[in-house]
């Protein structure tokens, strides 16, 4: 029975392990799959009884709302500032999927619905879109496929430059297609980073030629560059900028207006326009990006101005208002060709809040449009926020306080949505989705084993298809537009076919005109500029523009009218860009406070020395001249002198001759230094090894000390000499420091030989510390050694120390570096040998004697003693051998 008990209880016990288990594993795998949070996004969906589904991404709001910084949870951004062209461009890709579902011709036994998101024009949107069209939204069930349940064909969009790339690397990792309609960057076309994007625009390498091709046309050969800070911007100033350099035309100046407004970014872009004396200027931004330039265009009254477009604000109604026509009008741009829709009018004003009370965005429209609220709606009221010239934020429009009836009437509009005149990029997105849909018509239409997928020749099927075998075929479409156009893609998914080129002027009502006065077509063997003949050209600056562009770059003078002539490379234009003058050259002078100031450092350390030498000749006969060698004393004076003054040979302006003669006489002056202290240092090697010797140590006679001298001094005398026959110094003009000056300065010629002549030094040098170092343990009062180590620390210290400050300073500062180099070594080994010799011979006259000189030296044997008279005798050598007193 107790058995029993137990085994109920372990039983018992199991099960609740076990099913305890389980609880936390399933909690554990519901953690797993967790989202961390929904993205914010609206748009509009329509995949029921529809088996593929095509994505689209429109920028229907201009920006996004800055997040709330006292929420601690990170939140999907709201977006702000209704954009009715954006709305235009989505309502077009609805419009054209049910055209296509209509036709017979196309996807015959499928029809297609849609997925749209806005991407609020910023890349954290375009990026979340992205995101929930590869794995839905749906919480704990994440899918490959889309968050509809239908099939992801593809994608339109994203409506910029920078959106379609952040999108496009999340997109291009599964290979599936994607149409761009308003992205022209030209990075776009690198199949290697972007292998599923094509597009129904031009690249913008084609745009960058042609305006290029249009400022030689009219002959402006100065011209200043705008860009917004994205990648449309800059790879479009970019290509401009190096178009411009191959036909010799000269870029003023090159700025940047930011995207998220900075007051200071803004007003160096200003200042720039303002202080140039170019008066056509180039503007490489969106229509979005630069309402804020605009505003402060008007703010500064800038007029005076011919502003060639981009096509991503030409035809733009956010800029091509009235009331910006005196700082903006005449502007020349290019744009995308335009077109009749049939039946896209009617179907744009078929839109009002009553069909759908869920319909965010249509209400916001309604709201934006008519200034009013629509009642009982959740949807905020769409409140525009834009940055003024001060950069503080103003509420263009206030809060309406009237309710929107629904009798409004879109016909009393004056808006970008309704106007259908100029329908250019609005029909580059009903050609993506007819792209996109073509290729899955061909892909439908495929034969069994007669396929272009390997191994066996096999086919895709609707819907069950991989997306890079849409990709396949998306390459290879080729259809007829509804306007008698072909639309194909080469390699890089991009299309050829030619820009618009547009004029504003004022028409009869006052209202901006885009005047056609021109076109650039570009095909695979022929890029042509044509100007209508006859056209009437609106100019906003006097005389078409021409004089405001008789100026050229820093380096360059105009020529004519058309183009400006390199200078010389010993000249630079003058103020005027009119003629080219010398280039001021730049040089160590004498009559500069730097120049002078070395100067007289050289000339007092020669005084210097020279009062050293009048002091020892004068004491000549005294013990403390005496000791250890007085010619090898006076041959180091002499040489200090020769260094010293070796110094004025680098001030000045640089001959030849003065580039040999400075670092020979340099290199001669320390190696006489040098290998004459050498032979003292080896006088003190020999003192100290008498010192610890128990036995007689002869000593080095004076001559061997003397050929060490002359030894060392010829080997340098060879190299010299062989230095300046083979690869002599000579003056180099260097220009590629500072473009505006010429830096005279010497070309050592063979760095090879350089290093060979100051080796030598350094090696002697080092031999110098060396025997020194080993003679340290000489008596205190015999403190020569201890100087000599002291100076030669000094030595190393100093062009060690050279080096990197050499290699650090460009111009005359790179002499000014060497001379302070030689003038501190130099005075370095004069105060530490000279100085305290001196000072005892002049001012401790009762310290000058043999005894305080020479000192006792213990021996190693303590019975054994070397006398100061002995000391002397070795260290004057004159005698041969070291006498020692037992």
């Amino acid at each position: 029975m107790a058995n029993r008990k137990k085994c109920l209880v372990i039983g018992f016990l199991v099960f609740l392990w076990t099913d305890l288990d389980a609880q936390v594993e399933e909690k554990k795998e519901e953690q797993t799959c967790r989202l961390l949070g929904k993205f914010d996004l609206n748009g509009y969906v329509d995949a029921k009884n529809h088996t593929i589904v095509i994505g689209g991404l429109f920028p229907i709001h201009s920006r996004t709302i800055p997040a709330n910084e006292s929420i601690l949870e990170p939140v999907s951004a709201k977006c702000e500032g209704f954009n009715f062209r954006g709305f235009r461009w989505m309502k077009t890709m609805i419009h054209t999927i049910r055209e296509i579902n209509e036709r017979k011709d196309i996807l015959p036994n499928t029809t297609l619905g849609y997925q749209i998101f806005d991407t609020c024009f910023t890349i954290s949107k375009a990026m979340e879109s992205a995101l929930v069209f590869l794995t839905g939204q749906e919480e704990n069930k994440p899918n490959i496929r889309n968050s509809t349940g239908a099939y992801l064909a593809g994608i339109i969009g994203s409506g910029g430059s920078s959106l379609s790339i952040a999108a496009s690397r999340i997109l291009g990792l599964y290979y599936l297609p994607q149409v761009g309609y308003f992205s022209t960057c030209s990075s776009l076309s690198d199949k290697f980073q972007f292998p599923s994007y094509i597009r129904t625009i031009a690249s913008d390498k084609y745009q960058s030629r042609a305006m290029v091709q249009l400022i030689q046309h009219f002959g402006w050969v100065w011209v200043g560059a705008i860009a917004a800070d994205d990648d449309y911007g800059k790879y479009g100033v970019k290509a401009f900028k190096e178009h411009m350099e191959e036909v010799n035309l000269c870029i003023a100046f090159s700025e940047t207006i930011p995207k998220v407004y900075s007051n200071e970014k803004m007003q160096k872009a200003v200042k720039a326009i303002r202080s140039s004396t170019a008066r056509v200027i180039v503007l490489y931004a969106s229509d979005i990006d630069l309402s804020p330039f605009v505003l402060e265009m008007v703010y500064h009254n800038i007029t005076d101005r011919t502003w060639i477009a981009s096509e991503a604000w030409i035809t733009s109604a956010l800029i091509a208002k009235p009331e910006y026509f005196p700082y903006f009008g005449g502007s020349i741009g290019f744009a995308i060709p335009r077109t009749d829709i049939p039946g896209l009018k009617e179907f744009l004003y078929d839109v009002h809040p009553s069909k759908d009370p869920n319909d965010v965005l249509t209400i916001e429209f309604w709201q934006t449009a008519f200034n009013c609220t629509w009642p009982n709606s959740s949807v905020p009221y769409n409140v525009d926020h834009r940055v003024n010239m001060t950069g503080k934020e103003d509420r263009l429009y206030a809060m309406s306080d009237k309710f929107c009836t629904g009798e409004e009437k879109l016909e009393d509009l004056n808006n970008t949505y309704l106007d259908v005149s100029q329908l250019r990029i609005t029909n580059n997105v009903k050609q993506a989705v007819y792209a996109m849909a073509h290729a899955l018509d061909q892909l439908s239409r495929c034969e069994e084993r007669r396929g272009p997928f390997s191994p066996d020749s096999s086919c895709a099927y609707l819907p069950d298809f991989e997306p890079w075998q849409l990709m396949y075929y998306m390459k290879m479409v080729r259809f007829e537009t509804h306007d008698g156009k072909i639309i194909k893609f080469d390699s890089n998914g991009d299309m050829f076919g030619h820009y618009d080129i547009l004029n504003w002027q004022l028409d009869d009502n006052g209202e901006v005109a885009f005047v056609k006065i021109g076109e650039y077509k570009f095909k695979p063997n022929k890029i042509e500029l044509v100007l209508e003949k006859n056209s009437t050209i609106f100019w906003n600056t006097e005389s078409s523009g021409l004089q405001s562009s008789s100026s050229c770059s820093s380096n360059q003078d105009l020529n004519g009218q058309r183009e400006c002539d390199q200078c010389g490379e010993d000249y630079w234009s003058n103020e005027q860009k009119s003629m080219c003058v010398l280039k001021e050259v730049e040089f160590l002078a004498y009559d500069e406070a730097l120049g002078f100031t070395l100067l007289i450092l050289s000339i007092f350390g020669a005084l210097v020395i020279l009062a050293v030498m009048i002091v020892y000749v004068i004491y000549r006969q005294t013990p403390l001249v005496n000791a250890n060698d007085r010619e090898l004393s006076f041959l180091i004076q002499v040489s200090l002198i020769i260094t010293v003054l070796s110094s004025i040979l680098f001030i000045d302006k640089p001959y030849n001759w003065s580039c040999m003669a400075r670092q020979v006489t340099l290199a001669l002056g320390f190696s006489l230094c040098l290998s004459s202290t050498l032979g003292k240092t080896i006088s003190l090697f020999f003192a100290y090894r008498i010192s610890i010797s128990k036995t007689r140590f002869t000593s080095m006679h004076p001559l061997f000390r003397k050929i060490i001298v002359l030894v060392s001094v010829v080997v340098e005398v060879g190299i010299c000499i062989a230095y300046l026959v083979l690869q002599p110094p000579r003056v180099y003009k260097n220009m590629e420091s500072q473009n505006i000056k010429i830096i005279l300065e010497c070309n050592e010629g063979s760095i090879e030989f350089l290093c060979s002549l100051f080796g030598i030094d350094a090696f002697l040098a080092f031999l110098c510390f060396l025997t020194t170092f080993v003679a340290r343990q000489l008596p205190d009062n015999y403190y020569e050694g201890k100087c000599i180590t002291f100076g030669i620390l000094v030595f190393f210290i100093v062009w060690i120390s050279f080096v990197p400050a050499y290699l650090s300073t460009k111009g005359k500062f790179k002499v000014a570096v060497e001379i302070f180099a030689i003038l501190a070594s130099s005075y370095g080994l004069l105060g530490c040998i000279f100085a305290p010799k001196c000072f005892i011979i002049l001012l401790r006259p009762k310290r000058n004697t043999d005894e305080t000189v020479g000192g006792r030296v213990p021996t190693v044997d303590r019975s054994m003693q070397l006398t100061s008279a002995s000391v002397s005798s070795e260290l004057n050598n004159t005698t041969v051998s070291t006498v020692l007193d037992e």
